[in-house]
């Protein structure tokens, strides 16, 4: 297992940009696939967007394509989640997981590892 911290939450407006961090303790960070979910008051937690170990392949929600990034550096153990164009219907707690699956993965419960969450606001 990995242990997970985000930051980079916060309030914006909408058409606004932040971008949230998820920094990893442990040596196999590099063999784990990173995934972003959210969870909006009175909803289930959704899948975001997940990235392979290498970083070569990347997997999104239809509703964050093209607008959301996710990156990582294995050398620093740290995963990132560019947000751009922000929508009102955004706004959630994010949370960073890991999953020691081989290959790409988006379900939830595949994920083992989960940090604490970091909000994210959406004025409009």
């Amino acid at each position: 297992q990995v242990q997970l911290v985000e930051s980079g939450g916060g309030l914006v407006q909408a058409g606004g940009s932040l971008r949230l961090s998820c920094a990893a303790s442990g040596r196999t960070f590099s063999r784990h696939v990173m995934g972003w979910f959210r969870q909006a008051p009175g909803k289930e937690r959704e899948f975001v967007a997940a990235i392979s170990w290498s970083g070569g392949v990347t997997n999104y929600a239809d509703s964050v394509k093209g607008r959301f990034t996710v990156s990582r550096d294995n050398a620093k153990n740290t995963v990132f989640l560019q947000m751009t164009s922000l929508k009102p219907e955004d706004t959630a707690v994010y949370y960073c997981a890991a999953s020691p699956a081989p290959s790409m993965v988006s379900q939830r419960s595949l994920f083992s590892s989960w940090g604490q969450g970091t909000q994210v606001t959406v004025s409009s």
